[in-house]
């Protein structure tokens, strides 16, 4: 049987994207300008090609007055390479698509979570709005210990089933949630920005936001890659209450 690994970080690559601010400005201008609009569509969004003070203007308004539309015309695609728990959160937004590994049709390797000491642990609050204070050093042993324990003993039923000569789809449901996948993602900027005020707690944002923080972890990792593919947007985004238009 393969070593079994423990991990506390969560990967996400940007594997290919088509957007710049310049998606949104083309897209804006159509209404008023048509097919003038036609030559600006082609260009790369490099900064040579835009007026920036009068093209931030424009995305702040759209962002602000909630003109979404403009924000769907380019593509992100990245590669997630988390703890299942995790995906079954992200999956509940129904704004993306999804391709993940299959353990029908896949030996799942032997990588598992286990949280860091930095990761918090005692829940405070009502459901909604939950606080998540430090644990002792006693908890974050426990946790720990229990963790790994729980996905040696699972791993290797997993295994003997296997060997038997059980289906892949069968042995697999002795697998626990902190089981790593991996999958591909691919969404919009508008779809990204309404995933991230979700799924990020800011104290900047209009609407407040209480999500787990392995999605979290996620989630900040896309938007520094937003934050680069589209300037103007992303600063938009968080001088508008990091909603989504």
């Amino acid at each position: 049987m393969s070593e079994i690994e423990f991990r506390s970080e969560m990967t996400v690559e940007l594997v290919r994207s088509s957007a710049h601010d310049s998606d949104v400005l083309f897209a804006a201008r159509v209404s008023t300008l048509g097919e003038q609009t036609l030559k600006q569509s082609q260009l790369d969004g490099s900064a040579s090609e835009v007026d920036e003070k009068r093209d931030r203007g424009l995305i702040n308004y759209l962002m602000r007055d909630r003109h979404g539309s403009p924000f769907e015309h380019n593509s992100m695609t990245f590669y997630v390479r988390a703890p299942i728990f995790v995906f079954r959160e992200f999956m509940r937004h129904r704004i993306a698509s999804y391709n993940e590994e299959s353990g029908r049709y896949r030996e799942l390797g032997p990588v598992f979570y286990v949280p860091s000491a930095e990761r918090n642990l005692v829940q405070v609050g009502k459901p909604g709005a939950y606080e998540f204070l430090p644990g002792s050093a006693e908890q974050t042993a426990l946790v720990q210990q229990q963790t790994r324990a729980a996905a040696i003993h699972a791993y290797e039923a997993y295994q003997r089933m296997l060997e038997a000569g059980v289906a892949r789809e069968v042995a697999r449901i002795v697998l626990p949630l902190n089981i790593y996948s991996s999958m591909y993602v691919t969404l919009n900027a508008r779809s990204l920005m309404n995933f991230l005020s979700l799924r990020t707690k800011r104290e900047d944002s209009s609407f407040p936001s209480f999500p787990q923080r392995e999605i979290e972890m996620c989630a900040e990792q896309m938007e520094t890659h937003f934050e680069k593919l589209m300037p103007l947007t992303y600063d938009a985004f968080n001088q508008n209450g990091r909603v989504s238009p």
